[in-house]
């Protein structure tokens, strides 16, 4: 059983930058692909970025695409979520997501398991 706790939501004004940190525990955290999702009130959970087991590989939404990061730090047991630019547009619930079997990595339920998320407030 892993287990995932996001920090570093807060509220920004636009154009501002964020970092958003998962930590895995209970789990061998290297053997999971991680993603990054959101959901806005209202709006069902969507993609926002993925990253392999390795970090070798990195996918983004066509939506925050140069705006975005995602990395990762397998001897912290830790996902990374860089956050430029930022637009009102994006303020949502930040959630992260570990996969261990994945395909496609864009799909919620591709996912095993599952943080609390964290919250992202954009004002224009």
């Amino acid at each position: 059983q892993v287990q995932l706790v996001e920090s570093g939501g807060g509220l920004v004004q636009a154009g501002g930058s964020l970092r958003l940190s998962c930590a895995a525990s209970g789990g061998t955290f290297s053997s999971y692909a991680m993603g990054w999702f959101r959901q806005a009130p209202g709006k069902e959970r969507e993609f926002v970025a993925a990253i392999s087991w390795s970090g070798g590989s990195t996918y983004y939404a066509d939506s925050v695409k140069g705006r975005f990061t995602i990395s990762r730090d397998n001897a912290k047991n830790t996902v990374y979520l860089q956050m430029n630019s930022l637009k009102p547009e994006d303020t949502a619930v930040y959630y992260c997501a570990a996969c261990l079997d994945c395909g496609w990595l864009t799909y919620t339920y591709e996912y095993d398991y599952w943080g609390q998320g964290t919250q992202v407030t954009v004002s224009s």
